[in-house]
């Protein structure tokens, strides 16, 4: 009898691990295909079959797919996204060519643009910003003279923060567009591809889902402005039971909307004095340590349910514990070499720290970006209360320091 096999399309550096770990505990054989391989350190490390594909060929990844259902039983597909999110709807488009089950692959196309996400949300009643579409710096000035100063500019492709400032003023603006608009170049994107943003003020909320059922919401913390790096995430959010359930019936409001509702979601949100705002509609899970958060905090482990449902197995989301969870992130101030980074031995050993993890290593070049590529590392840590866990955190991030020396002046 062939081996169960589950095909996953690219890799993930923050959970990447954890989606080969639950695999093998189903009894599964992860296989990944990717373009790069080698840039995913924990397939290596843990002895996981990769191999080398371009997976913006769909051809080609239904090629290598028929050639592996020749030894194995493919049971499942699923995959994950750096900072192009159009891997969602290749997989599902995959899963429709193999008969498995996956994810509506134009449900998530139309999700992972944001303008066309703004226009269907927009259409349904659901509470958004006020938002335009501009193709050039004079267009982008424009909409932000409509809209009112302070706005976001954002790209209508992309996760992570990428690309995404707060522009108080003109000059903000007319810097930020030019950086935009020659990016998209870079990428030879067509115009127009720059969403000029209502600033939502107010804070910031992001909703767990799996199928059509509210997992969780979390509480997140920007580092400063202009830019949108979360600093600190905590499960579950402090919220009375009133604003809960408002957030919760608008997040079932955008799966209905957008046709989604199978497998995980995750919906950001700001709570403004008009109430819950969608910032965003992430048609996947959230990437880095909030799976793990989200089990510490109810038990329910969204990575392997994931599988479940991949495989067509029942999955379980019932909760099992009501504890405090939260997550520090580790962020420098400037750019530089890393010359030394220390004390996450000690920080581990703290009690109720569940993980410390450090994502560069010493003589690492450290360039500020923006976004979530600044972060060096986090910390974990639960509780039966949300005070106790900020505490632990503050404790144990405390002991974690680190040396950046600037880079040479040129000339």
């Amino acid at each position: 009898m062939a081996q169960r096999a589950l095909i996953l399309v690219e890799g993930h550096t923050r959970i990447g691990f954890l989606y080969v770990k639950a695999a093998r505990s189903l009894g599964l054989h992860p296989i990944t295909l990717s373009a790069s391989p080698a840039q995913y350190d924990y397939l290596a490390a843990e002895g996981s079959e990769a191999i080398r594909v371009d997976t913006d060929d769909l051809d080609a990844l239904i090629q290598e797919c028929s050639r592996l259902g020749a030894s194995y039983d493919i049971a499942g597909v699923t995959g994950f996204a750096g900072d192009d999110e159009s891997i969602y709807a290749t997989v599902g488009k995959l899963c429709q060519s193999f008969n498995l089950p996956g994810p509506n692959p134009a449900s998530v196309e139309r999700c992972c643009n944001k303008f066309i996400q703004r226009q269907i949300l927009a259409q349904a009643g659901i509470p958004i910003p006020d938002y335009r579409l501009a193709a050039n710096s004079v267009e982008i000035e424009s909409a932000a003279v409509d809209i009112g100063l302070p706005v976001v500019l954002k790209p209508i492709l992309g996760s992570g923060s990428i690309g995404v400032r707060l522009c108080h003023s003109v000059d903000d603006l007319a810097g930020h567009a030019k950086y935009l608009l020659r990016a998209n170049q870079h990428l030879r994107r067509s115009s127009p591809r720059t969403l000029v943003e209502e600033f939502a003020d107010g804070p910031h909320y992001a909703v767990d889902l799996m199928g059509d059922e509210v997992i969780g919401i979390a509480a997140g913390k920007f580092g400063p402005p202009p830019h949108f790096v979360f600093h600190e995430y905590t499960h579950p959010a402090p919220l009375n039971d009133e604003v809960y359930k408002r957030i919760a019936d608008v997040s079932l409001s955008c799966l209905r909307a957008l046709d989604l509702g199978w497998g995980p979601t995750n919906i950001e949100f700001r709570l403004t004095k008009r109430g819950p705002v969608v910032i965003e509609v992430n048609p996947r899970l959230a990437g880095g340590p909030n799976p793990r958060l989200v089990q510490l905090a109810y038990g329910v482990d969204l990575v392997t349910e994931h599988i479940k449902l991949v495989i067509g197995e029942d999955w379980d989301l019932h909760k099992r514990c009501s504890h405090a969870a939260g997550a520090r992130f580790l962020v420098p101030d400037r750019d530089g070499t890393l010359d030394w980074i220390t004390g996450d031995r000690h920080a581990v050993a703290v009690p109720g720290v569940a993980e410390v993890e450090l994502y560069v290593k010493p003589k690492t070049l450290i360039a500020l970006k923006g976004d979530y590529r600044d972060r060096v590392g986090h910390v974990i840590a639960v509780s039966p209360a949300l005070a106790q866990t900020q505490e632990i955190l503050e404790r144990a991030v405390n002991m974690i320091s680190f040396s950046i020396s600037p880079f040479p002046a040129i000339g």
